[in-house]
């Protein structure tokens, strides 16, 4: 889409704003109240997808933060949790690839194990789930995640990662086999 598409694309948003102006939460308002009823599921959504709770949360809040810069361009606040979903899964690829490129940069040496109470904080079926889904591709496993963890629909995730139904149809029935073949058969 050129540069005269995205500025139609703003003012259409602009032109599908509620005729009174006041019913619309300002930015600050709008924001904070999804960051209170909406941050912890974000948070969980990025855990799930980097595998780290520190970078989660910087994920969690550039969205917020991107968010609230284009309050203004939204074309209703409810599209904000979508908009929010959206900017969690494309910050949290962005930081699977940096890690990426780190991880090809840097020869590999010995990893320490970690923490001893980390492994206690989840049921050992629960991890051994999350080390199968860790397996999956990228696509494969964000569609997993957005679909059992976040309970999202197809059209829901389709939208939130940018792919067609179908693609979301595929990937979950791919997924699902990964994991269940790494799982041993069990479901």
């Amino acid at each position: 889409m050129g540069t005269a598409g995205l500025a139609g694309t703003a003012m259409a948003a602009r032109r599908r704003a509620p005729a009174d102006a006041a019913d619309v939460p300002s930015a600050d308002q709008g924001v904070g109240a999804l960051y209170r009823s909406h941050r912890l599921a974000m948070v969980r959504l990025a855990v799930l997808l980097v595998d780290d709770l520190e970078t989660a949360e910087d994920v969690v809040q550039d969205a917020f933060a991107g968010l609230h810069r284009r309050w203004a361009t939204l074309a209703s606040p409810d599209a904000a949790v979508g908009y929010l979903r959206t900017s969690v899964v494309n910050g949290s690829r962005s930081v699977l690839r940096k890690r990426r490129t780190v991880r090809d940069a840097v020869v590999p040496t010995d990893v320490e194990p970690g923490a001893p109470d980390s492994s206690l904080l989840l049921a050992e079926e629960h991890r051994e789930v999350l080390a199968a889904i860790g397996l999956l591709p990228d696509r494969q496993r964000e569609v997993i995640v957005l679909r059992y963890w976040s309970g999202l629909t197809e059209a829901e995730i389709a939208a939130a990662l940018g792919i067609s139904v179908g693609a979301v149809k595929s990937s979950t029935s791919r997924g699902r086999a990964a994991v269940a073949a790494a799982l041993g058969g069990q479901q």
